[in-house]
């Protein structure tokens, strides 16, 4: 699909309710707008730092699977690229008028991505226990908030549908 297309199908429903929008509304598509651009920025610099790192590893021949620090160093970056992106997506559903604002199951992923990250990069050797359970603990807390949250839109979901019926 070419860019100018995409474009306009990415802002034509933005564009189908401006005239309905409130003040606030319009104020926080355009938010959405411009972080959406900035965050496609960062994300187009992380991706070239990190294949410039690849490739600088590959050069030198010092990309060696058996290297703990060097795959922790580069799957950290993947991840947060990764994290990027899905906040980029996150904004992008406001931009398209699929959800109003940035939902709390959205930012708990990422907070867990962002987590699962730390767990990738974190050197066990020279971590405290303490640290390490502290970050569990986070884990689980951010999972069972996430649990509560998704079993409550599901359960308001089924309700909305039964009153449809």
């Amino acid at each position: 699909m070419d860019p100018e297309r995409k474009s306009n199908r990415l802002f034509a429903e933005t564009r189908e309710h401006w005239p309905m929008m409130t003040f606030y509304e319009r104020f926080e598509q355009v938010i959405a707008i411009i972080l959406s651009f900035v965050i496609a920025i960062v994300v187009l610099a992380a991706l070239w730092e990190l294949v410039a790192h690849v490739g600088e590893l590959l050069l030198s021949g010092t990309l060696d699977p058996l290297n703990h620090e060097g795959f922790q160093k580069v799957f950290g970056m993947i991840m947060t690229l990764l994290i990027a992106m899905e906040f980029k997506h996150s904004i992008i559903r406001v931009v398209n008028r699929r959800e109003n604002i940035i939902q709390v199951k959205t930012v708990l992923l990422i907070a867990m991505l962002a987590l699962a990250r730390k767990f990738i990069i974190i050197d066990v050797a020279t971590s405290d226990a303490d640290k390490l359970f502290a970050l569990a603990a986070i884990v689980l807390a951010l999972g069972a908030v996430y649990w509560l949250v998704r079993d409550s839109d599901q359960r308001q979901q089924l309700a909305r549908q039964q009153k449809q019926e």
